[in-house]
């Protein structure tokens, strides 16, 4: 009982900071079966060079703004804003000539329930092997990705030349001392027909008088479309078929036709034509042929294709 202290005098020590002394059990040190954790941590070694930024970069703000700006334009505004809009309107108008020529679209009232797909312009300058430019294109595309499959297509798979492909050719043509033509169809697609109902918007810029509230009712298939390139495909097989070229069961863009010892290979590339041959009045009615069935235009020898 002389051990007793009451309880109002520990509250009164403890207020008056003469609290009393505690025995304190230190707790059990729990030993880690890692020996990895009771290794310090390893300082990373860093370099004490000093970075100084290269002489190549220095001014590098300064000097791009001085830099000419050969971007082609994104948009239909920034082709008119352009230093070449007057190449770019050219352009422009004369696809859209194409686009009446081959009859691709029909203005009409768009069907309730039905939302169009719209389309833009998709501009380029095209240079020649010295880097200048030779042509302008301005081509109109249809903004295929809002496409609905089984409503405005069912097939897209298309065929194209592979590249190897013609390499082993023109190294053939190269050894042989064969000519060696080059042609592009002018808005190939057009060429493909359609079996969907598609609707799409007027083009910017090209807009009918009096016609705001119509639609382009499709007719043919043009750039863009999830089916463009599988139209124009099957179309151009046909034809070349027709005309008397076997295609070659391993490379189905690529085609012969053999007439005695008159030989001409035919090799399509999207919308580029390679022809290939030993004799140059055969081949010259092979390009007459194929400018009666579409809009062609004449390169003359092949000098540059492809990168190639």
């Amino acid at each position: 009982m002389n051990d007793f202290v009451p309880r109002s005098r520990i509250v009164l020590n403890e207020m008056s900071g003469d609290t009393i002394p505690r025995e304190v059990t230190q707790p059990n040190p729990i030993v880690s079966s890692d020996p990895t954790q009771d290794q310090q941590p390893t300082i990373p070694r860093r370099s004490g060079r000093v970075r100084t930024q290269p002489e190549r970069y220095i001014g590098l703000g300064e000097s791009v703004e001085n830099l000419p700006d050969d971007d082609d334009p994104y948009t239909y505004k920034e082709a008119m804003e352009d230093v070449d809009s007057r190449h770019w309107q050219k352009a422009m108008q004369s696809e859209i000539e194409s686009m009446f020529d081959n009859k691709v679209w029909s203005l009409v009232d768009l069907p309730k329930g039905i939302k169009p797909i719209g389309c833009k312009w998709v501009y380029k300058r095209k240079r020649g092997m010295d880097g200048k430019v030779e042509t302008f294109k301005a081509r109109l595309v249809a903004k295929g990705y809002t496409q609905k499959e089984g409503i405005d297509y069912e097939e897209t798979f298309s065929l194209m030349a592979m590249l190897k492909s013609i390499r082993i050719l023109l190294s053939i043509a190269a050894s042989l001392d064969l000519e060696i033509w080059q042609m592009d169809v002018k808005t190939a697609f057009l060429n493909g027909s359609l079996d969907e109902s598609i609707y799409m918007m007027q083009p910017e810029g090209f807009i009918e008088k009096g016609q705001v509230d119509k639609v382009c009712k499709l007719q043919k298939s043009i750039y863009g479309l999830k089916q463009a390139s599988r139209s124009w495909n099957i179309r151009f097989d046909q034809a070349v078929k027709g005309f008397g070229f076997i295609q070659n069961p391993d490379e189905p863009c690529v085609y012969k036709r053999i007439k005695g010892d008159k030989l001409v290979f035919l090799i399509l590339y999207v919308d580029d034509i390679l022809l290939i041959g030993n004799d140059v009045g055969v081949l010259t009615s092979v390009k007459e042929w194929l400018a009666k069935q579409f809009d062609m235009k004449d390169l003359g020898e092949a000098s540059f294709i492809l990168g190639i």
